[in-house]
């Protein structure tokens, strides 16, 4: 404060900018803002949800058949493979690890019974390529350069094509051998990819896509242990032990 002259004391002035009136919000400039966001938002994350909701209550009829036909109007190899994993998907076929006495070539099981070694086969003779045959001609020339693991002492053509250890071995000798890595942009459609299970069972699949199209991230279709085949999200659930291409030159 200061004094004035008749001795008493007036209030000091303000001294410094004027102030100045707040604004009043705009409602509408608040809205747009609010609605652009909820709008990149919905885009942004449909194909995540879209993942999400199929890996929990599994892909459509519809969608599956939507990329079958997508993919086999393809003339890549691998295409034509990851559709014919999705038709085998469909199937509902049974675990049946049985040892069968079937015919060569071209011999096969029960087809409403079946493995995980039964579905690579069951595909790649779908789209020209017998593997009983091949593998089992393969066996023939270098037998012991395969897994010796059953006690076998010659090949076996009722068997051999359905153990996923010789396709692993037919693979790395006759396919290209890709990088295991846990990286989703190293595995593209039509891949095929061993696993280690944790009770040391080797496990094997096909790479497809999800059911939010070819683009999207891989899914795998493959046959598990004491269940139906399945087409899902479980790339990345085990050890990957091997990532092939086959034949070399499928993409």
């Amino acid at each position: 404060m200061s004094r004035n002259r008749s001795g008493f004391y007036s209030t000091i002035e303000y001294i410094g900018p004027r102030p100045k009136k707040p604004k009043k919000p705009s409602f509408f400039g608040g809205w747009v803002i609010i609605v652009i966001a909820m709008t990149a938002g919905i885009f942004f994350a449909k194909p995540w949800i879209g993942s999400l909701v199929a890996a929990q209550t599994g892909p459509t009829p519809k969608q599956c058949q939507l990329l079958i036909d997508e993919l086999e109007s393809s003339d890549l190899i691998g295409d034509q493979l990851a559709a014919e994993a999705l038709r085998y998907a469909n199937l509902g076929v049974s675990y049946d690890s049985t040892y069968y006495e079937i015919p060569y070539p071209n011999g096969d099981i029960p087809r409403s019974k079946g493995m995980a070694a039964d579905l690579i086969v069951r595909c790649y003779r779908q789209i020209g390529f017998d593997l009983q045959e091949l593998v089992h001609q393969d066996m023939s020339k270098d037998f012991r350069v395969y897994p010796q693991l059953w006690q076998a002492m010659s090949p076996d053509e009722n068997i051999d094509h359905r153990r996923v250890p010789n396709l692993q071995r037919y693979f790395s000798l006759h396919g290209q051998v890709l990088k295991t890595s846990r990286d989703i942009k190293d595995y593209h459609v039509g891949d095929i990819v061993v696993w280690a299970l944790p009770n040391a069972e080797i496990h094997i699949g096909i790479v497809v896509p999800s059911p939010e199209g070819k683009n999207s991230s891989p899914w795998v279709v493959h046959h598990p242990q004491y269940d139906k085949a399945k087409w899902e999200n479980s790339l990345f659930d085990y050890q990957i032990l091997g990532h092939f291409s086959y034949p070399v030159g499928a993409k």
